[in-house]
């Protein structure tokens, strides 16, 4: 998942928590090989490599499932969540402070629109060479829910599975209360903005601070507006605590592609959610957090 995981739960010993933990980790290693865009063999690179050739994917169900929930999310951001603009990053690299051209960035914004992805029952094609899809901006998300669900089937009430910030509660702290989790200062990685108390559910946080570098006092981070080719810039950071993780990481990544208008798609949505804009004002909507 590049980046650090954890399965915490509460056991008899270190043996069993092992035995138990091991089903979950197993699970999210299987998602990572199946639908990492870095290997050639995972779904994922399938399609992508078989881009502009005319030549049909075979997809099975949980493929075909994942396609389906991209395609509720670019219908439900406007398009803004959108996982052919993956490409875009061919002309990032946030190791160097370097702003890609218009003319850079323009045969790139040819390739994104999820509206060009062709499916029928069973299979997925990508009618332009150089297309890709990417499920990097939910994949960690769905592999903590399918964690989870294998820790509960086994019997596992408290503990939590954290992937790269990303997390599902399976239940609150052997003594019933609740997992007490910061939010970090995207400005400060030592100091965090918030506390909150989680017994069940998921939270999860996108922000500018991840992949980012600045130049001439701006910062540019990896979260890539669709229709522009370039960075997000209201939001320093949102978090979102809904029933799963899946939903929960979606809701915040729209929000910062939706700039000022997200506070009231995260109100719609029923979640508690806290923000911090640009200008470090922080946010706070967790009425009826879980």
């Amino acid at each position: 998942m590049a980046s650090p995981c954890q399965v915490m739960l509460c056991a008899p010993s270190g043996e069993a928590a092992r035995a138990l933990a091991q089903p979950a980790i197993d699970e999210v290693l299987r998602i990572e090989r199946s639908y990492s865009r870095y290997r050639a063999d995972s779904v994922v690179g399938r399609i992508n490599a078989a881009a502009g050739s005319g030549e049909w994917v075979a997809l099975d169900a949980e493929a075909a499932g994942l396609l389906d929930y991209a395609a509720q999310l670019h219908a439900l951001s406007d398009g803004l969540f959108d996982i052919t603009s993956g490409v875009l990053r061919r002309a990032w690299d946030f190791r160097t402070p370097r702003v890609p051209s218009r003319a850079q960035l323009a045969p790139l914004l040819a390739l994104v629109g999820w509206q060009r992805v062709e499916r029928r029952a069973g299979a997925v094609r990508l009618p332009l060479a150089g297309m890709e899809i990417d499920f990097g901006g939910f994949g960690k998300e769905y592999a903590a829910d399918r964690a989870a669900a294998l820790l509960l089937a086994g019997g596992v009430r408290h503990g939590y599975v954290n992937l790269g910030g990303d997390m599902r509660v399976l239940g609150p702290q052997a003594d019933g209360s609740p997992w007490r989790i910061g939010i970090q200062d995207p400005r400060d990685a030592a100091r965090t903005i918030a506390a909150i108390d989680v017994a069940q559910g998921a939270l999860a946080t996108s922000g500018d601070y991840e992949r980012f570098f600045e130049l001439d006092g701006r910062r540019y981070c990896h979260i890539l507006d669709p229709r522009s080719g370039m960075p997000v810039t209201h939001w320093r950071s949102v978090s979102v605590l809904a029933p799963l993780a899946v939903a929960a990481g979606s809701a915040s990544t729209i929000a910062m592609l939706l700039g000022g208008d997200a506070p009231g798609f995260l109100d719609g949505s029923g979640f508690a959610w806290l923000a911090q804009d640009g200008s470090g004002r922080v946010f706070d909507r967790r009425q009826g957090a879980l």
